[in-house]
């Protein structure tokens, strides 16, 4: 409880004590007192309180403390409102959501400190922040904790944190503008000093803002200290670039690529089929079951099916999730947890997936694909088939540009093939799972070339009235 309601006394000298001059005032109803061993320190106290009076600040009735005063004694630091703020958000954030908090605020942290004497390695105090203080864990009571204040870290990490405690910055002095341009500069670059790709630049300062409006709303600033920052993010270019998204055909020999290449890539090969036809994310073909489409009768080889997407199990290392899977289980990106997505399947598809289920069967819980123990298939794996596919499918030349560099690339040829089929954009961007608006982001281009086309039929009309 804060009031104005504050007396206070003379300084009063009460000898044979150690302090003999003691310094008394009350705030609201409860006496205060400080002694002190001489007179000039007493009498500079009561100064100070008296300031704190005239200049029409409340008193603490509890600590007998001007406000300004209280706030400066119990304003965490940097690193402990960073803490917080992981604590704050890891029940609900996604995995991969939390591993990007901790990334940012490991790259952070080590700059906003009052002194670099006697700091450890960086990458020793990088692996220690990311893995250890912005990591948390699950207690037995459900609690959400720090990993370094359940388990016992290494030596090294202990002390590397230790470190950071005792250095880190008040966090008014960390909001400063120098200090959190330095912060940028530090998001800017990689740990071997080389420039971050923009997009890594744009997501790490979007977590610090996140965590810097946490300290807004705990009332710790007037407003995010970015806002007065003349910083600009980096210009990012989203547009897919379509030299290097593979063709019809090309697609075709990457999947039949995959699939010469023994019993995994003859396991596989409709795992791509599903990427590229249907237009799906990896992580989303991942968590596929024989639950989730309906296929048309084998009499009718021409026919369209179904696929009705739920699930989506995005890799993400075990330390992120609440199970220690390698992998989380979550609905659709961006959608409600139970929100579906239903795609067609076109016949080509729909062959793969039946050949797929009379011949490999499905894992107990229903998934098409899964690796040899009958986990979720690595990414390691199915992207070691498709370098392999590459260099057989493209030849040389090609296969030493980006084209197809990543099996993500079938999924963009997917949907670049229905846009310049002619499909509605919107229902292109229903079959992606995107919103309208990403799509036009992401492949403008070709929907641009769409936009020009049909400008010259408005106008055919238009000059024939």
């Amino acid at each position: 409880m804060h009031t104005y309601d504050v007396e206070i006394w003379s300084i009063r000298q009460r000898k044979g004590r150690p302090k003999p001059y003691e310094l008394r005032w009350r705030v609201g109803t409860r006496p205060h007192s400080k002694s002190f061993k001489v007179h000039a320190q007493a009498d500079g106290r009561r100064s100070e309180l008296m300031s704190a009076l005239r200049n029409r600040q409340q008193f603490d009735v509890d600590t007998g403390l001007p406000v300004d005063e209280l706030a400066a004694l119990t304003e965490p630091t940097w690193y402990e409102h960073a803490l917080a703020y992981v604590l704050m958000k890891w029940p609900r954030a996604a995995a991969k959501h939390r591993a990007g908090i901790a990334e940012a605020l490991a790259v952070v942290s080590p700059v906003l400190v009052t002194t670099t004497r006697g700091a450890p390695d960086r990458k020793v105090l990088r692996s220690a922040l990311y893995g250890w203080a912005f990591r948390a864990v699950a207690t037995a009571d459900g609690s959400v904790v720090s990993r370094f204040a359940h388990e016992d870290p290494p030596q090294e990490i202990a002390a590397a944190l230790a470190w950071l405690a005792q250095n880190s910055m008040k966090l008014s002095t960390a909001g400063k503008p120098e200090h959190m341009r330095a912060a940028l500069a530090a998001l800017s670059l990689k740990l071997d000093g080389k420039a971050a790709a923009d997009n890594t630049v744009n997501r790490k300062v979007m977590a610090l803002s996140n965590c810097l409006r946490y300290a807004v709303e705990k009332g710790h600033y007037p407003r995010n200290p970015l806002l007065g920052i003349d910083w600009t993010p980096p210009k990012t270019d989203d547009e897919v670039d379509f030299r290097y998204v593979p063709g019809p055909s090309q697609a075709r020999a990457l999947i039949n690529g995959v699939k010469e290449q023994g019993v995994r890539g003859e396991h596989l090969a409709a795992f791509f089929g599903c990427i590229y036809y249907a237009g799906m994310r990896p992580a989303e073909v991942s968590a596929l079951k024989d639950t989730d489409y309906v296929l048309p009768p084998e009499e009718d080889p021409d026919a369209w099916g179904e696929l009705l997407l739920e699930e989506s199990r995005p890799e993400v290392g075990a330390g992120w999730t609440d199970d220690g899977t390698s992998y989380e289980t979550r609905g659709l990106k961006r959608r409600a947890r139970r929100a579906t997505r239903p795609v067609p399947a076109p016949p080509v598809l729909v062959r793969m997936l039946r050949e797929h289920c009379a011949q490999y069967g499905t894992a107990p819980d229903g998934r098409l694909f899964r690796a040899a123990e009958g986990g979720r298939v690595r990414s390691t794996e199915y992207c070691g088939l498709w370098a392999t596919a590459r260099k057989e499918a493209l030849g040389p030349r090609d296969a030493k540009t980006p084209l197809a560099e990543v099996p993500y690339s079938l999924r963009h040829a997917g949907v670049s093939l229905w846009i310049k089929a002619g499909v509605d954009p919107v229902e292109v961007a229903r079959r992606a799972g995107h919103s309208v608006a990403v799509l036009f982001r992401f492949y403008a281009k070709i929907l641009r070339g769409g936009q020009e086309h049909a400008n010259s039929l408005i106008g055919a009309q238009l000059d024939g009235e």
